[in-house]
């Protein structure tokens, strides 16, 4: 699961997943900042296509499906985010099946994003990026809601996510459960889509998409330097410990 993401700029999604980028689709000022549940970020959905040509238009939502009925855009509990969806509860769960009946899915396009890993006995933040320097596409769903109050349609989406137990790098993070064994955590992962998979995604039926999209990418395509650090630093450890004055990592309010 991931809770903090740093947004593609504006240009970047026009000229990188040329996307379309209306004024009327803005709902909010395009987002500036690294985006944290209930935040605005950006997504982009399957726009106007022909037989030949399909098109992507990019809009700004809130980074958290409402769920449909609801009284206010965010719930009452802060123990309850929709920012991620397991991607095999989606077909059940209120909040998200009508979107994934419709086919309403989305692409989230992002430089980086931040997982927890608790390897040395304390949480490091990960900041993952692509190996080949590219924004990521992370597979979302996404809905909109009318304010019952004013009327007003607001666009949200959720990240998907995976078991990733078996990924040798994505296992990794996450704080383990030490009464489970390591293949039954059921540690999550985003799902990153590779761009000749984008407009299938999009605008393909529901179960090519699902069997086509949803998998891990390889250890390869995760820029290595941030597990790097970490194993130098269990190292470290392992020999005496880290000198007092090193820091476990970043903090989880800032990607950089």
């Amino acid at each position: 699961m991931c809770n903090l993401y740093n947004a593609s700029p504006k240009e970047e999604v026009e000229r990188y997943f040329r996307a379309s980028i209306k004024p009327s689709l803005l709902a909010s000022a395009y987002p500036t900042a690294p985006v944290g549940p209930f935040g605005t970020g950006v997504f982009i959905r399957a726009g106007q296509s022909s037989q030949t040509h399909f098109e992507r238009e990019a809009l700004t939502g809130q980074w958290g499906m409402i769920a449909p009925g609801a009284a206010s855009r965010r719930p009452e509990s802060r123990s309850i985010l929709t920012n991620n969806a397991r991607i095999e509860g989606v077909a059940q769960r209120s909040t998200y099946r009508a979107a994934w009946a419709r086919g309403q899915r989305c692409l989230i396009p992002a430089q980086s994003f931040q997982e927890p890993n608790w390897e040395t006995g304390r949480n490091i933040w990960w900041t993952l990026k692509r190996a080949d320097g590219a924004p990521w596409a992370l597979a979302g769903l996404w809905s909109e809601w009318q304010d019952p109050q004013t009327g007003e349609i607001v666009p949200s989406y959720s990240m998907l996510t995976m078991n990733c137990d078996e990924h040798p790098l994505l296992n990794r993070l996450h704080k383990p459960d030490p009464k489970l064994p390591p293949s039954a955590q059921d540690k999550r992962s985003t799902i990153p889509v590779e761009p000749e998979l984008w407009d299938l995604w999009l605008n393909a039926p529901l179960d090519e998409a699902f069997e086509r999209v949803v998998k891990l990418p390889p250890v390869e395509c995760f820029d290595p330097s941030i597990a790097a650090e970490t194993d130098a630093l269990l190292a470290r450890l392992r020999q005496g410990g880290p000198s007092k004055d090193e820091k476990p990592g970043p903090r989880q309010d800032s990607l950089f």
